[in-house]
């Protein structure tokens, strides 16, 4: 299966903006032969956790939006949002998986970002998400999920792909790329980290977005707005786990 990291600015809470600028993008994915393609963290607008009035209905224009381009190009499509449910007018930071055929996956970020405040304005996950996306076993995590590798060991032996988007600050970029191939290397998985490029809330953003394979090869994005892809493949994964096999040494 072939990947599209799709690197992007964003627009600081103007929805209608980024559904604008990540059309075209989204469609060069498709064009690249992509069969899925991976938004950023909160992809619609912006690491917005100052705000009570940020979330949207499950179901609401974000992930309308990536149904619309997943039926479009006949792709998947990810990213995630803030989306409330009815009980609590607070969202969860939402990673939505939606797929050519209009189901959607939804996992809900399970650590919120108190260092920034995400933890005072968001609801926490609290299930693991993996979905089969064209025989890819794929599990889903956002951002600063990646800091707790005991989160993909618990799910590495029915994964093949790991998929983070972010929005991951320049200050801290070598936290994130050190991050996202130790946990390639350590569950001999793909990963796929996507993260934004620009300035929002006060805050740059470099991107370096990337495909990482199961022994820590790597597809990098190019600076800006631009697009990384990969081909992933489930026995390459299972291949690379019969020649070195580290997983079965795990205590836990």
């Amino acid at each position: 299966m072939r990947v599209a990291a799709v690197q992007h600015d964003i627009v600081w809470a103007d929805r209608e903006a980024n559904f604008a600028r990540l059309a075209p993008l989204i469609s060069r994915a498709a064009d690249e032969g992509a069969r899925l393609a991976v938004l950023t963290e909160m992809f619609s607008t912006g690491f917005v956790v100052d705000r009570d009035d940020i979330g949207e209905p499950t179901g609401g224009p974000s992930s309308s939006f990536l149904s619309d381009m997943a039926a479009r190009h006949g792709i998947w499509v990810a990213g995630s949002c803030p989306e409330t449910a009815p009980d609590d007018p607070r969202p969860y930071n939402s990673l939505v998986v939606a797929s050519p055929d209009g189901t959607q996956h939804r996992y809900s970020k399970i650590h919120p970002f108190t260092y920034g405040g995400e933890d005072r304005h968001f609801r926490p996950g609290s299930k693991h998400v993996t979905v089969d996306i064209e025989g890819t076993r794929t599990s889903l995590f956002v951002c600063y999920d990646l800091r707790f590798a005991d989160e993909f060991w618990g799910l590495a032996r029915d994964t093949d792909l790991y998929v983070v988007p972010a929005n991951w600050p320049e200050s801290r970029r070598t936290h994130w790329v050190s991050l996202l191939r130790a946990r390639a290397i350590e569950n001999q998985a793909y990963v796929v980290g996507v993260n934004r490029v620009g300035d929002g809330g006060g805050l740059a953003y470099c991107g370096d977005s990337r495909i990482i394979d199961p022994l820590g090869n790597e597809t990098v994005a190019a600076d800006g707005e631009s697009i990384a892809c990969a081909e992933v493949s489930p026995q390459n994964v299972a291949e690379v786990r019969a020649r070195f096999p580290f997983l079965q040494d795990r205590r836990s």
